[in-house]
């Protein structure tokens, strides 16, 4: 159970301990009910904002969509409150990545009153869904995950650079066919011929916006072209970071037994022969 959700039993009340053992903990009976019941409310919730989203149902079925998700809302919030209460420090809970996923879950209900709409964002209590990690005890691959994110924050740099060098091209390329197609054949301005010019360079293509006279055609294939040679660079940066951060990520360390390296750093055991590895 990580040290962020665990009581100080001298502080607490016991229904603070027994409410957070259910709440909080993956290995009571209780604690799964608990679990099982608050992914399946979440699921449902999740179902009613798709559904209310059909014209057909909206219309025979709003009121009592808006019902239940107000409900559902209400309830939601209390358990918020409650995770808060029974929680020995509720800032740092309500700071932390499921804090603020529990939170978001929460607003859209509650937006909808300023915002007519907002309460379509209520899929978003879908993210909450990945406390599974925590309840099949597989948090070593939500830890896994921060190679990842390190990755991508080691190399935003070069790829901010090859944005702006797209934004560049982008510009460039929509000044030249605002120049040669004009607004006559759609191309009304030069923010709306940048548009063109990312759709092409992406190589969607969505067809709402094409040029139609020759030299218009000859600066859509070559945008083109340079969309397929470049598509490829920020795949290829971010992999090139993510190779380099696996690399320190891994144990130096070689088993004595059969040789094998490239270990988990609180690794104690070979993944390869089962052998003792030797002390760091």
């Amino acid at each position: 159970m990580s040290r962020l959700y665990h009581p100080d039993c001298r502080e607490e009340t016991k229904w603070r301990e027994k409410t957070f053992k259910i709440i909080f903990g993956h290995d009571s009976v209780k604690g799964r009910v608990f679990d099982l019941i608050l992914i399946i409310t979440i699921l449902f919730s999740v179902a009613i904002a798709l559904l209310d989203s059909l014209d057909f149902l909206h219309v025979k079925y709003a009121k009592l969509f808006y019902t239940i998700e107000w409900v559902l809302t209400f309830v939601f919030t209390i358990e918020y409150i409650v995770r808060l209460m029974v929680i020995k420090n509720p800032l740092r809970f309500a700071r932390s990545f499921y804090g603020i996923i529990d939170l978001f879950a929460l607003l859209p209900m509650y937006l909808s009153i300023i915002f007519p709409g907002a309460q379509y964002l209520a899929v978003l209590r879908v993210l909450r869904i990945l406390r599974i990690f925590e309840i099949l005890h597989l948090r070593r691959y939500t830890r896994e995950s921060s190679v990842l994110l390190d990755s991508l924050y080691n190399s935003w740099r070069k790829i901010l650079v090859f944005l702006l060098a797209m934004l560049a091209i982008i510009t460039v390329f929509g000044a030249i066919i605002y120049l040669i197609e004009g607004p006559k054949n759609g191309f009304t301005s030069i923010p709306l011929s940048m548009y063109w010019a990312l759709v092409s360079v992406s190589t969607v293509g969505f067809g709402d916006l094409a040029p139609v006279t020759p030299w218009g055609r000859i600066v859509a294939s070559v945008l083109i072209l340079i969309g397929y040679g470049i598509i490829a660079v920020p795949t290829g940066i971010y992999t090139a970071e993510l190779a380099t951060s696996l690399r320190r990520k891994k144990d130096g360390r070689a088993c004595e037994s059969c040789g094998a390296s490239g270990h988990e750093p609180n690794a104690n055991y070979c993944d390869q022969c089962g052998a003792k590895l030797p002390e760091k």
